[in-house]
C-alpha cells in the first residue's frame, strides 16, 4: 500500500502547525544502524570461503546481533506505538496499519534468516550461505520499504502524540535487547552508521562515564570486531 499523506492528528489546530511533544530523532538513528548493517550483511557472507566455518561463525554470530536487534525494535513499537498512537491520532490509523502489514512481512524474512543461520555458522558451506543470502535479500528490500515510510509518515505524528516518557520506553526496550557481550559491538556499529561517526550521538545519549569508556575500551573492542568481521585481521 503507497504512503499517503494525513495530518498528524485528528484535531488540527487553526494556525495550522502542531506542537511538538517530544524529540524521535532517534527513530532515524537506529534506521540507520540497520541500514548499515543489513546493507553491507549480503557482502559479508559472500566474503566466507566455502567450508571457512570459523569466519562463517563469526559473520554469523555479527547477523544474529543484527537480527535480535531487529526483532526487539519492532517488538517495542508492536506492544508501545502502534496501540498509543491509534488512541492519540486517529487520523493516523492508515499510516498504522500499513506499519503492522511491514512488521509481518519483515518477520517472515527475518525467521527465514534466524532459521538459516545456525547451519551455515557451523560449516560455512556455500550451499548453506545461498539460503543466508536469500534471506538477507528479503529483509534488505523490506527495509527499503519500511523504514523510510516510518520516517516520513510515522515520526512526525510521534513528535506530537508522544510524551518523552514514551520514547524513553521504546528506546529502553531496543537497548534491553542488545545479546550479552555485544553492548560495545553495537554501540561502535550505532555510532559508525551516523552521518558524522557518531559524535553528536555520543553526546546525545550517553552521560561522560560512558562516552570515557567507550573511548578507553569499547572502540578498540569494535574496531577489532570489525577487522575480524571482515577477515582483515
Amino acid at each position: 500500500m503507497p504512503a499517503t499523506a494525513l495530518p498528524a492528528s485528528g484535531d488540527t489546530p487553526a494556525g495550522g502547525g502542531v506542537a511538538k511533544t517530544c524529540d524521535a530523532s532517534g527513530m532515524a538513528e537506529i534506521h540507520r544502524f540497520f541500514r548499515a548493517g543489513f546493507g553491507e550483511a549480503p557482502a559479508l557472507v559472500a566474503g566466507v570461503s566455502n567450508n571457512d566455518a570459523a569466519h562463517a561463525e563469526i559473520v554469523g554470530d555479527h547477523l544474529a546481533m543484527l537480527s535480535t536487534g531487529l526483532h526487539g525494535h519492532h517488538e517495542g513499537e508492536d506492544r508501545m506505538l502502534w496501540g498509543r498512537l491509534e488512541s492519540r491520532a486517529p487520523s493516523c490509523a492508515a499510516h498504522v496499519t500499513r506499519m503492522k502489514q511491514q512488521h509481518a512481512e519483515m518477520l517472515v524474512h527475518l525467521q527465514e534468516l534466524d532459521a538459516t543461520l545456525p547451519r551455515w555458522r557451523t560449516n560455512g558451506r556455500t550451499v548453506d550461505a545461498a539460503s543466508v543470502a536469500a534471506a538477507l535479500s528479503g529483509i534488505n528490500a523490506a527495509l527499503a520499504v519500511h523504514l523510510p515510510d516510518e520516517e516520513a509518515n510515522i515520526v512526525p505524528v510521534m513528535e506530537s502524540s508522544l510524551t518523552p516518557a514514551d520514547v524513553d520506553a521504546l528506546a529502553d526496550h531496543g537497548r534491553k535487547a542488545t545479546p550479552k557481550g555485544k553492548m560495545f559491538i553495537q554501540l561502535g556499529a550505532i555510532l559508525a552508521a551516523q552521518p558524522d561517526g557518531g559524535r553528536e550521538w555520543l553526546h546525545k545519549n550517553l552521560p561522560a562515564p560512558a562516552r570515557i569508556l567507550w573511548r578507553i575500551v569499547g572502540k578498540a573492542r569494535y574496531e577489532r570486531h570489525r577487522a575480524v568481521l571482515t577477515g582483515t585481521l
